[in-house]
């Protein structure tokens, strides 16, 4: 029996594929544990879990297990179900080929997890997108309906070694800055990050000390859970990203993340915000602002964030009263909350933007002095911040997390002036190439039907020949083709 025979038994092939199927369990309603258990490794030709043997049989025990791959496996192009927890181990390799659907089970969390060493090629096309989805029914999807993707790997980190957010045991981080944890272009990724307890939420992407020789592009996020795209450490270049409706932060940056990440898209849906307070960025060095290197230095360049307050939707009020999350409310423990800023930049992070347009949402920025040194480093000219462009901003800035006023807030001196502009909206300011507009200006379109206007009709000049904001003009559309702005109905 081959191996990649055998790792169609973790990811249960449903009838789109005919090599192995496998039981769909579908149970709207299930009651959370913390991590699946018990273990089980391929050994051989044959897959263990407590003395239960899987080989020809069609079905996966109960799908609460965590499944270790150690092979070399190349599957089929189909659809497949994804049961428990499948770690992809150190020296494994699993070639997913474009146009596959892989459906996560509600019911056993289920996630796919990448170990610092495995390879995991995802290589989707334009036409033919890998699409990793929820395994409801057309019209019952919910944000968390699974876990999600994790990529970890062997780069640096500001921790030097580090569990990966969200429950699985997978620790990441070393000293390669290189390392090669796979291709991944053209992927979707939809309605992942169960809530595995308080605060555990596998994010839509998370990229744990993922090295430069990864690949990852044209990838998008749709309703998750938590974060939709979140890095910890590593030195992983990303381009094309798409983050769409996600409960909590749209781009989280975090531990030493020193990445390129470039072309990113980001839309809100006005009624789904987290407890924590949803922003489109939101950048720390580690959790306690210490200035442990690597420092959080990613530079994202050629943004476009469009956040809930934009001229489409008129009804908006940044309470719970507002804030429901409607038909998608998945009823999982997780809690909603206000929107806040399209970048919150704090805890000793130099987080680094260029070119990026945001529309509509509470707060500008937030550099934020509470815990670490990120307000001196906007003093000394430590934070590329060039080409900015706010519209339809609430306020421009704040100084204060959750603090929706313009007004001065130093946290290293004690002083709080509502007769002061805030320090966040000073350094703004302060830089010639940033500016701030109206929506209406801009000449916005949506020419993929996403419900919002996102695409200029002309370019946004920065002046010096090149744009601001995810596209250029409407003909630079690169969404198309491979994108899906309805996962809710479509038919997989």
């Amino acid at each position: 029996m081959q191996m990649g025979r055998l790792f169609t038994m973790a990811l249960a092939l449903v009838a789109a594929s005919a090599v192995v199927s496998c039981s769909d369990d579908n149970n709207d309603n299930p009651e959370p544990t913390p991590q699946p258990d018990p273990e089980v490794t391929y050994k051989g030709n044959v897959a263990y879990s407590k003395g239960i043997l899987f080989n020809n049989g069609t079905e996966l025990g109960n799908g609460s297990q965590h499944f270790h791959f150690t092979g070399e496996a190349t599957l089929a192009k189909g659809s497949y179900l994804l049961k428990g927890w499948v770690y992809v181990e150190s020296g494994a390799r699993l070639i997913i080929p474009a146009g596959t659907v892989i459906k996560g089970d509600k019911q056993t969390m289920a996630a796919l997890i990448v170990e610092p060493g495995g390879y995991v090629e995802m290589r989707g096309t334009k036409d033919q997108p890998i699409v990793m989805t929820s395994e409801q029914a057309p019209g019952q999807r919910r944000p968390g309906d699974w876990g999600g993707l994790i990529i970890c790997g062997n780069a640096r980190n500001n921790q030097e070694h580090m569990q990966i957010e969200g429950g699985p045991t997978t620790i990441h981080g070393g000293t390669d800055d290189a390392d090669n944890s796979g291709i991944y272009q053209y992927v979707r990724i939809e309605f992942a990050g169960y809530p595995f307890d308080t605060d555990k939420e596998i994010n839509g992407l998370t990229m744990g000390s993922v090295g430069s020789a990864t690949t990852i592009d044209h990838i998008q996020v749709s309703y998750s859970n938590d974060d939709s795209f979140e890095w910890f450490g590593g030195s992983v270049n990303c381009n094309y990203l798409v983050a769409y409706k996600g409960w909590d932060d749209d781009f989280d940056t975090d531990n030493g993340f020193s990445g390129r990440v470039e072309y990113c898209l980001a839309v809100r849906d006005p009624r789904i915000a987290d407890t924590s307070q949803s922003n489109g960025f939101e950048s720390d060095n580690n959790a306690g602002g210490a200035e442990t290197t690597p420092f959080t230095s990613a530079l994202f360049s050629h943004v476009t964030l469009i956040g809930p307050m934009t001229a489409k939707n008129t009804d908006f009020v940044n309470s719970s009263d507002f804030i429901t999350a409607g038909q998608l409310f998945p009823d999982n423990g997780s809690k909603l909350g206000k929107f806040q800023a399209a970048l919150q930049i704090r805890r000793g992070s130099k987080l680094g933007t260029s070119h990026l347009l945001a529309v509509g949402f509470p707060i500008g920025l937030i550099v934020d002095g509470e815990k670490g040194n990120t307000v001196k480093y906007a003093q000394n000219g430590k934070l590329t911040f060039d080409n900015i462009l706010f519209a339809g901003m609430g306020i421009i800035a704040s100084d204060k997390n959750k603090l929706y006023e313009d007004h001065l807030y130093d946290f290293a001196t004690g002083v709080e002036d509502p007769n002061q502009q805030s320090y966040s909206h000073t350094f703004f300011s302060s830089i010639p190439s940033n500016a701030i507009a109206t929506e209406a200006s801009l000449g916005l379109t949506d020419p993929a039907g996403v419900g919002q206007n996102y695409c200029p009709t002309t370019e946004i000049s920065d002046g010096k020949g090149g744009y601001i904001g995810a596209f250029r003009n409407a003909a630079d559309n690169w969404l198309a083709g491979w994108t899906n702005f309805d996962p809710q109905n479509t038919i997989y």
